[in-house]
């Protein structure tokens, strides 16, 4: 008996496929990713001539739709109709996994409201590449690009400053320079691993701390993905609180909890190990 086994291109029909695609080497995409955009009807891509590179190299002849930030809202109803009416579309980014920092949710959400099945293909990330290299805790908050107005960078870097794991931003060069004064007043006590043009052929992993990251000599060329340390604690000398410090917190024990006096005390260099202690022991004295 012969079985009626579905091709691939009749499998894929009728849903949204998430394409990652290389951030820089071209050899870095997957087997299952050149077979989708194969066999996909439509591809969404940001800017044909930087997808025409892709498409070339492994000859796939799907038709190419231009699908950026200033359009997206309008082409949705029309890949709605098209993913309805029968098709299989692909949507990939200039580099790396679609939707991250780039389009792809507002068309994934309209897909979600009309029960049409999004597929996401694993693949290329800067964001989990950097943080893999940087050496840095391997908890991290991705942030994104910097926005263009001062006060809300002020405020979400004071923010993200509470956090103590690795923190990802993606950074164009026009802009490095001018987020110096920002990382420098929030994350002073923290290192950086800044990389560009990963997995090219020059590509750079400069490391620095960041209280010197104003005395950094670069080509600030090519759009730049940063790690920032998890926070990193000096520790006194002796390891021992004073006895102001032991006063200090003989006020606040019955006021604070434990984790709320380290917080306070902790500005003042001293280990949480040794506040922590401090606290029991006067616990159990009362």
């Amino acid at each position: 008996m012969v079985r009626n086994l579905m091709t691939y291109k009749e499998k894929i029909k009728n849903k949204l496929y998430l394409v990652p695609t290389p951030i820089g080497n071209l050899e870095d995409i997957t087997l299952r990713a050149i077979e989708t955009l194969k066999n996909s009807d439509f591809i969404l891509c940001e800017d044909t001539r930087v997808s025409k590179k892709l498409i070339e190299r492994y000859d796939i002849k799907s038709k190419l739709i231009i699908n950026h930030k200033f359009n997206e809202k309008k082409n949705v109803s029309k890949i709605i109709r098209l993913i309805k009416g029968g098709s299989s579309v692909s949507i990939i980014s200039d580099a790396g996994t679609p939707n991250i920092s780039d389009p792809g949710k507002l068309l994934i959400n309209e897909c979600i409201d009309n029960n049409i099945d999004v597929i996401p293909l694993p693949g290329p990330s800067s964001v989990a590449t950097a943080v893999s290299v940087s050496g840095f805790s391997e908890k991290f908050f991705f942030y994104g690009f910097f926005p263009e107005k001062k006060k809300i960078i002020e405020n979400d870097l004071k923010m993200l400053s509470d956090l103590n794991s690795s923190i990802v931003f993606f950074v164009s060069p026009k802009k490095f320079l001018k987020i110096i004064p920002y990382l420098k007043k929030n994350f002073s006590n923290r290192n950086m691993l800044i990389c560009r043009e990963m997995s090219k052929f020059y590509e750079e992993y400069i490391r620095t701390s960041i209280k010197e990251l104003d005395k950094l000599s670069f080509e600030i060329k090519g759009e730049f993905t940063i790690v920032i340390s998890e926070e990193k604690f000096v520790k006194n000398n002796s390891q021992n609180l004073n006895e102001s410090d032991k006063i200090m917190i003989r006020k606040m024990i019955n006021n604070f909890s434990i984790k709320e006096i380290i917080n306070l005390m902790k500005k003042n260099n001293i280990s949480k190990k040794e506040i922590y202690n401090f606290c029991i022991k006067i616990k159990n004295e009362n």
